[in-house]
């Protein structure tokens, strides 16, 4: 088949990993593949000032590094400029996939030459912060098939969004980057946390807690992470050690140097994190939503309620006090867990959900809906 993946800009975030690793297993099986992105959207100038007065530097349009990068057997196509993509930018096609609410608007208006139209969804993005939350609940109502990437995704589009067709093709990880050797517990108690100043992210509730945690737990030490570097109103404490933009390898030792890995999101489409971090014989102590219920089931981590500092702290000094053999154990489930998802499976799941019979069509409605943030 030819098969196009529409994107925003391709970046080094999670969404634009899975997209990169379908793509490339996708083209592994024989099929024609390509990725139309578009290059960096500049932020207002207000945005840009304030960025440069707080030390991010001055932002740039163009390309930067991406998950796509180094693709095998991918045509990788980038517009000149953002905006938004039309049939003169994308090859006719089989299928056309969109994989972000804006490129479900640009792929619904494509003429049917460029193929079959999909949605990946990868989160319900009305959490996102400065998304018009009503033009992104009505791209659920286009006439587009979806693959989810977890179970509460396509519930969601069943139970909200009157879709009982979505598919499911939950994330993998790569077990030859993310993995470890067993070990035992660290020299010295710590905890590690992907640094992000969105809101749904739940940064500061981890940060908090750790705060809270290092008042009982003597000399507890934070790693940390992340595509921006820390600053006001969400700096890192004191002594906590960063890691900018880590290569994928990089990102494993890290998460293979600590004793927990903390996740608080308050909303997350799957959690590659989590996994992540499992792979690499790290317990998890998270909250109860994208892939964390299944993954920590069977004492591969801690369960913690949402958006509770206490509970995520309580939790830290749990595993901080824990002794080798109980730690090893938590760090044995939670490797064996992470086990079971592999991208292999999932790319599998993918291409059989675009290979399946088209559902019936559904009707568009236009209706007056709740703004969930679950």
């Amino acid at each position: 088949m030819r098969i196009t993946f529409v994107l925003p800009y391709a970046s080094l975030g999670g969404g634009v990993r899975a997209v990169a690793m379908h793509a490339t297993l996708l083209a592994s099986r024989g099929h024609r593949v390509t990725v139309v992105s578009t290059p960096r959207r500049m932020p207002p100038l207000r945005r840009r000032l304030g960025d440069f007065v707080r030390g991010r530097g001055w932002p740039t349009s163009g390309r930067g590094p991406s998950h796509l990068d180094h693709c095998v057997g991918v045509d990788h196509r980038v517009i000149e400029q953002f905006r938004p993509v039309v049939d003169s930018d994308v090859p006719d096609a089989d299928i056309v996939i969109a994989t972000w609410w804006e490129t479900a608007n640009w792929v619904n208006r494509l003429s049917p030459g460029k193929g079959e139209k999909f949605y990946f969804v990868q989160h319900h993005e009305v959490v996102f912060d400065g998304q018009p939350a009503a033009e992104v609940e009505d791209t659920y109502d286009l006439p587009l098939r979806k693959i989810c990437v977890a179970q509460w995704l396509v519930d969601l589009m069943r139970d909200q969004y009157d879709d009982p067709y979505a598919a499911l093709a939950p994330c993998g990880i790569d077990h030859d980057i993310f993995t470890a050797p067993p070990r035992g517990k660290q020299k010295r108690p710590t905890v590690g946390v992907m640094y992000s100043q969105a809101h749904f992210k739940g940064c500061d509730i981890a940060l908090a807690a750790f705060e809270l945690a290092a008042k009982n737990i003597a000399g507890l030490e934070l790693k940390a992470f992340g595509e921006t570097t820390p600053s006001h109103p969400l700096p890192l404490p004191r002594n906590a050690e960063f890691h900018l933009k880590p290569r994928q390898k990089e990102i494993a030792a890290i998460y293979a140097s600590c004793d927990a890995w903390l996740f608080a999101s308050r909303s997350e489409g799957f959690g590659l994190p989590v996994l992540e971090a499992m792979g690499c014989r790290t317990p998890v102590i998270g909250t109860p939503t994208g892939v964390a219920p299944e993954a920590l089931a069977g004492g591969a981590g801690i369960l913690i309620k949402p958006e509770d500092v206490h509970d995520m702290a309580a939790a830290i000094e749990r595993v901080s006090r824990m002794n080798d053999a109980d730690w090893r154990e938590m760090s044995e489930t939670a490797a064996a867990n992470a086990r079971r998802y592999t991208w292999e499976d999932s790319s599998r799941r993918f291409e059989a959900a675009l290979l399946a019979p088209a559902p019936p069509p559904r009707p568009r409605k236009r209706r007056a809906r709740a703004r969930s943030k679950s």
